[in-house]
């Protein structure tokens, strides 16, 4: 099909030599060598645009069909480039948007956390308190045993053991069994 373009291009040309040279012939004014000359002139015109249009016939379309492969595959490049951005893009859109998601519940976490740290450092207190508080009663039983145990040891000397124990045995005696 390119080649039908050239050989219509060349045709053309001719059939444009073929004008001009009707026409010089045409002009009776003309000297025969002028008319011969301007002859010439188209013939080489003519020769040298055929060997311009033969040459590239057959050096250009290989070269322009390389550079149009070249194109069609950086464009097909581009594409898969692109192509493979976009999924990245997505990607990372989708991971921001879980991210975001899970600093959310991340938060929620560490509050329920904190909550339940509260909760049981209070309870662990509250408990703490309770045995300080049975071991201070512990000790102030201890204590008033103790001191009770020195105040009688002062005050009971041996006659009022004896009128303490008579008065129980007759307490005693005076009962039914």
């Amino acid at each position: 099909m390119r080649r039908n373009r050239f050989v219509l291009a060349g045709v053309v040309v001719v059939s444009l030599f073929a004008a001009v040279s009707l026409r010089a012939a045409d002009e009776a004014d003309h000297a025969a060598v002028g008319r011969a000359t301007e002859i010439f002139k188209w013939i080489n015109f003519a020769i040298v645009a055929g060997v311009i249009v033969w040459v590239f016939g057959k050096l250009l379309p290989p070269v322009f069909r390389k550079k149009a492969d070249a194109i069609s595959s950086a464009i097909k490049n581009a594409t898969n480039a692109k192509a493979a951005a976009d999924a990245q893009l997505r990607e990372a859109e989708a991971k921001l948007l879980n991210l975001e998601k899970e600093v959310e519940r991340l938060r929620a976490a560490t509050d329920a956390d904190a909550q339940k740290i509260a909760t049981a450092a209070k309870a662990e207190i509250e408990a703490a308190e309770r045995a300080a508080r049975l071991e201070l009663k512990a000790l102030a039983a201890n204590l008033a045993v103790d001191g009770a145990e020195t105040l009688l040891a002062t005050k009971l000397t041996p006659q009022t053991q004896e009128s303490l124990i008579s008065n129980f045995v007759k307490s005693l005696e005076g009962r039914l069994n």
